[in-house]
């Protein structure tokens, strides 16, 4: 029987945060006036190991879930990460395996994930201009080594490469046309992010959102689009084909045309916390019923436990009773 929340989502999708570090202090998700030398990160025995992770995939794998996606944090910083990716890339019933990642340990680690049986790639990139790039990854990382981990990711086949740009209102709205024109043509598919009020760390304004149709309308201005149905059930991005037949952008309205009455997402922390929502105010613990010697019928029950009893839907009545509430920050859950 097919595993349904309270609305009728099934569970398709599985992201797995695997590190809640990352080597970027990006300023909508990990500000260094938050995330500085004093911040105690997760100690490595609170992580899930790999085998614990594998078995967690496998039992959602039974629920209904065909899409795995790694996440941190940044995921290429946990060591030895093509070996999980090859034990997840065995799993019956795993279609589509991909990862997340600010690109900057991309261009070395490529080969590896690919070989291993690594699908595709994500890559964070929230501008072509160095100067705002710089400025919003706050690490001073530049825009060609993110390039040349795209170039490394392609060359590896895990393609098509999407390449995901946040964008906020006067930090780098005005470069949504250049990234557009620098993505054309490459086989790359670019989308954009409505920027939102993941966690409480980044000082979120809805005057900063620029919302999809603004981002569409200044595309198409310039290169004309129109609509792309959409590849499957839950998919999150809207999609746009260029008419000359230079490829496809995605854009991302978490904000302003909320999706969540499709969204058929599951997600687990890096220390083994099972969270329905990415604006969850709490999850389940599945690290402790994993280390207490639950077996397989157990874990199963207790996950398929919390997508029965799932009512998630922040996006479609977020307001300002909602936006104070204690929401999970963007580095642990994973974007």
């Amino acid at each position: 029987m097919e595993l349904l929340d309270t609305l009728g989502r099934p569970v398709r999708d599985l992201r797995i945060s695997v590190t809640d570090r990352c080597n970027f202090r990006c300023t909508y998700c990990m500000p260094k006036e938050i995330f500085n030398r004093e911040y105690r990160f997760l100690e490595r025995s609170l992580l899930l190991d790999f085998e614990e992770i594998e078995r967690v995939a496998r039992l959602f794998a039974g629920h209904g879930v065909r899409k795995v996606r790694l996440t941190g944090g940044e995921p290429l910083l946990r060591r030895d990460l093509d070996v999980l990716v090859a034990s997840l890339a065995a799993i019956d019933g795993i279609e589509d395996l991909t990862l997340t990642t600010n690109g900057s340990l991309l261009a070395r680690k490529a080969p590896a994930l690919a070989a291993a049986g690594l699908n595709r790639v994500t890559v964070s990139l929230d501008s072509m201009d160095d100067a705002v790039f710089t400025a919003m990854n706050d690490v001073g990382f530049p825009v060609q080594m993110v390039l040349e981990g795209i170039d490394a990711a392609a060359a590896a086949g895990l393609t098509p490469v999407k390449v995901n740009a946040v964008i906020q209102r006067g930090v780098n709205d005005d470069g949504i046309v250049a990234m557009a024109e620098h993505f054309r043509g490459t086989g790359h598919i670019l989308r954009f992010i409505e920027y939102m009020d993941v966690g409480h760390s980044n000082g979120w304004r809805l005057d900063d959102v620029v919302p999809a149709r603004e981002i569409r309308e200044r595309i198409h201005a310039r290169y004309p689009v129109e609509p792309v149905d959409a590849d499957y059930q839950g998919e999150v991005a809207r999609r746009w084909r260029y008419l000359d037949g230079a490829g496809e952008i995605g854009i991302i309205s978490s904000v302003s045309q909320p999706f969540c009455s499709t969204c058929t997402r599951a997600r687990l922390s890096a220390e083994g916390m099972l969270y329905t929502c990415l604006f969850a105010t709490s999850g389940t613990d599945l690290r402790q019923l994993l280390r207490s010697g639950a077996s397989d019928d157990e874990l199963a029950a207790a996950i398929a436990g919390v997508w029965r009893r799932r009512t998630d839907r922040y996006s479609e009545i977020r307001s300002e009773a909602t936006l104070p509430l204690p929401k999970v920050e963007m580095s642990y859950i994973g974007g």
